[in-house]
């Protein structure tokens, strides 16, 4: 009996250890000391805890549907396809690119559109996005001066002017070096929704040619520049212009990265050999510096002073230190078809411009 119940034995020789040892009475032993119990399991208790499933109240057959709808909602927003009747080739800059030179390669496969998968029924082909239907010019132009509607008298242009020309102006943009973007079109209608103009700061590069930019604003928005003083533009909409009806433009997603073009400067410019194609470059390092431009800054007068120059030097150096190898570059082909002129070299933020020969300048003036 006491092999089947081993635990009756613990407790005679506590009760002979309680009685014997006078010193040992205060102590209470208790079978729980030798032999633990077992507890009540904790449901509580992380590492033994039982996982509780948790029943989800089954949904209703109109819940059901509201979620359907919602998904099919934005599948159709992932899907939607933006019809834009704009006259005109998407690009990502109008002012600051040739649709006539052809880039000899790209940075990034032409099949990625900027404006997002199945986003414009259009076609990116690496630089733009051209129209699929012929453009009729004449309804365009009719259009357009729907629009715009009776001219600005005298006083209703000086009250505008003085509205939207001073610097703290909230209908502001500014127009860096990418020149007239794309995006900026969608930015010029939204300021329109409430202001009659616009005002445009102009930055960097695109400001050796103003006239371009004037002629871009005023092509692809349908307004009209009713004021400009250096690098300040005022861009009015016009008199009947709704922006209920205003035309869909879509929206770039990305900034498309620049193709490659031919280079620039040649090893041996035209006309001349290479011993003095190279003493050209040395001319021009050694010459003081015409002009230091500044990053962003305002060019305005860099052409008439690279054509004053032309006058008396054969070889210009103009400095655009902390300007940026990028930008030197576009500064030299604007200034190639803006003077004429010819660029030999750009070293260290350094552009040197060659006139050409005098026979060729006689040429093309006749």
């Amino acid at each position: 009996m006491m092999k089947l119940f081993p635990w009756r034995l613990t407790v005679q020789a506590h009760s002979i250890l309680y009685y014997k040892i006078p010193s040992l009475s205060f102590i209470n032993f208790s079978p729980s000391l030798f032999h633990s119990q077992p507890e009540q399991q904790d449901i509580f208790d992380p590492p033994f805890s039982s996982t509780l499933k948790t029943h989800k109240p089954k949904k209703s057959i109109t819940e059901k549907h509201e979620n359907a709808a919602s998904n099919e909602d934005s599948e159709k927003a992932l899907n939607f396809t933006v019809n834009s009747d704009l006259p005109f080739d998407f690009r990502y800059s109008y002012s600051e690119t040739n649709p006539a030179v052809e880039p000899i390669g790209f940075r990034e496969p032409p099949r990625f559109s900027p404006f997002g998968p199945g986003r414009l029924d259009r076609k990116w082909t690496g630089t733009s996005a051209p129209r699929l239907q012929p453009v009729d010019l004449e309804k365009v132009a009719e259009e357009r001066r729907r629009i715009l509607g009776k001219p600005l008298s005298e006083e209703e242009t000086a009250e505008l002017v003085e509205k939207y020309r001073h610097n703290d102006c909230s209908r502001q943009m500014n127009l860096g070096r990418g020149g007239v973007t794309h995006n900026m079109l969608e930015d010029i209608h939204n300021y329109w929704k409430k202001a009659e103009a616009v005002r445009i700061k102009c930055l960097g590069v695109p400001t050796l040619d103003m006239d371009n930019i004037c002629s871009h604003l005023e092509d692809k928005s349908g307004g009209k520049v009713i004021y400009r003083h250096i690098n300040i533009l005022l861009l009015y909409r016009g008199r009947h212009y709704d922006p209920k009806s205003r035309p869909t433009v879509p929206v770039m997603l990305w900034k498309p990265l620049a193709p490659i073009y031919p280079k620039l400067v040649k090893n041996v410019a035209d006309g001349l050999t290479f011993e003095e194609t190279k003493a050209m470059r040395n001319e021009g390092l050694n010459a003081p510096p015409l002009t230091k431009l500044s990053r962003n800054g305002v060019y305005v007068n860099v052409v008439g002073k690279v054509r004053a120059a032309f006058e008396t030097e054969e070889v210009v150096r103009l400095d655009c230190t902390h300007v940026g190898t990028s930008d030197c570059k576009r500064i030299g082909v604007k200034l190639r078809d803006l003077v004429p002129c010819v660029p030999i070299l750009f070293k260290n933020e350094q552009i040197i411009l060659w006139r050409g020969k005098k026979d060729e300048e006689q040429n093309s003036s006749s």
